[in-house]
């Protein structure tokens, strides 16, 4: 059965949802989204939450999104282009959440009605001639960043033009910059109202904002985490790649941004939990021969490395954290082991081994089958062979009686 004949028979068991899944390419729930701020509706199956409110959530370019008003009772579901109020003229947006999820989100993100005494104001779905504008202001926005750069460079400020927006009727570009001190953008605004005819609007943004905005690809080969999903930034220090054992060098620490990778964060959790359940590392372990310094840590699998060496590595041991438990407490009793490793762990090494010769484990020929004892060019070779007994090459006569 071909796709088009499975969707069309699942389409009569639940056409509805088939239905949404063709026009929005996901489920009812999860609508189709392009950007990183899209909330995942739960309440989509209670048609009665849907009413609770005339707020709905509308996002615009990038990582922009605000609250408005929906005054008209205009009918509006996810996806949907609106005109919206804004200061000067009116913007374009998407529809991205309805219902009484809009209250949680505005509640979340500490939404404040600063536009004249109130909410900002839904005017209509938009029509052809919002569109036009929409798609000219657009259009002005790479050439404007561009010529917005030059304007800067000349004035000699310290800063980096990262993004221009657009608003919707063009009346209005906010342009996002990234600086490492305080800019003094006055006579730059002048400039840029000068030269672009709208009203200018700055905004200050961080590193890792600008690479979420560019994009990219991280070294782990997947899209950047700033760009697919993360909204919202957390500080990372040098702390977590310490307690994750990575080496310090900057350019494996730093990201595109040129600050700290944000994954960093990720994982340091599991290896400060894990670092609590391990023994000190200024414990040395004292044995019949000699006493052993640690070395190094596997944190994740608890495997311990020791040296006889305090400062070199020398006769180096790697044990599980058991092991070294039950040699510290036998240091403590004035015990001292014949060795280090037990002899389960031992055995459990010298099967676990694996061959470490490049030249062995990447040799082209190692898949090539090899000829085996009976194959019939072994079988000429054998019977060509010269007898020892017989060094003429012909076969030994037997005795006639």
């Amino acid at each position: 059965m071909n796709r088009e004949k499975l969707s069309d028979k699942l389409a009569e068991i639940i056409p509805e949802q088939i239905t949404t899944v063709r026009n929005n390419g996901s489920c009812k729930g999860c609508p189709k989204h392009s950007t990183k701020l899209h909330v995942y509706d739960w309440l989509h199956d209670f048609p009665e939450m849907q009413d609770m409110t005339n707020m709905v959530e509308v996002q615009f370019k990038n990582t922009r999104k605000g609250y408005y008003l929906n005054s008209n009772n205009i009918e509006l579901k996810k996806g949907d282009v609106v005109a919206v109020e804004a200061s000067p003229g009116h913007d374009i947006g998407t529809v991205t959440l309805t219902g009484k999820l809009v209250e949680v989100q505005m509640r979340k993100n500490n939404y404040r009605e600063d536009f004249n005494g109130g909410p900002r104001r839904v005017y209509r779905t938009v029509r052809h001639t919002d569109m036009e504008k929409y798609e000219l202001a657009k259009a002005k926005e790479q050439p404007t960043m561009i010529r917005a750069r030059e304007i800067a460079e000349n004035l000699g400020l310290n800063m980096k033009i990262g993004d221009v927006e657009y608003q919707g009727d063009g009346n209005k570009a906010i342009f996002y910059y990234i600086a490492d001190e305080r800019v003094d953008f006055r006579q730059l605004i002048k400039d840029f109202a000068a030269e672009f005819r709208v009203k200018i609007e700055m905004k200050q943004i961080g590193a890792r904002q600008e690479a979420g905005r560019i994009g990219g690809v991280g070294p782990c080969g997947r899209e950047l985490c700033c760009s697919s999903w993360m909204s919202n930034f957390v500080s990372v220090s040098t702390s977590a790649a310490r307690y994750q054992d990575v080496s310090f060098n900057p350019q494996k620490l730093a990201g595109q941004c040129g600050k700290l990778k944000c994954c960093m964060n990720y994982e340091v959790d599991a290896y400060v939990e894990a670092n609590r359940k391990l023994p000190s590392r200024e414990i040395v372990l004292q044995t019949k021969d000699c006493d052993y310094f640690h070395f190094k840590t596997d944190i994740l699998s608890g495997q311990i490395t020791y040296s006889t060496d305090k400062n070199n590595p020398v006769n180096l041991e790697t044990i599980s954290k058991d092991r070294v438990f039950h040699i510290i407490e036998l240091n403590k009793k004035g015990k001292k082991p014949s060795k280090l490793a037990s002899d389960v762990e031992v055995v459990e090494a010298s099967d676990n081994t694996m061959q470490n010769d490049l030249l062995v484990d990447q040799s082209i020929t190692r898949f090539d089958k090899k000829e085996s004892g009976n194959s019939p060019r072994r079988r000429k070779s054998k019977r060509n062979r010269p007898d020892n007994r017989n060094r003429g090459g012909r076969p030994p006569k037997r005795n006639e009686e």
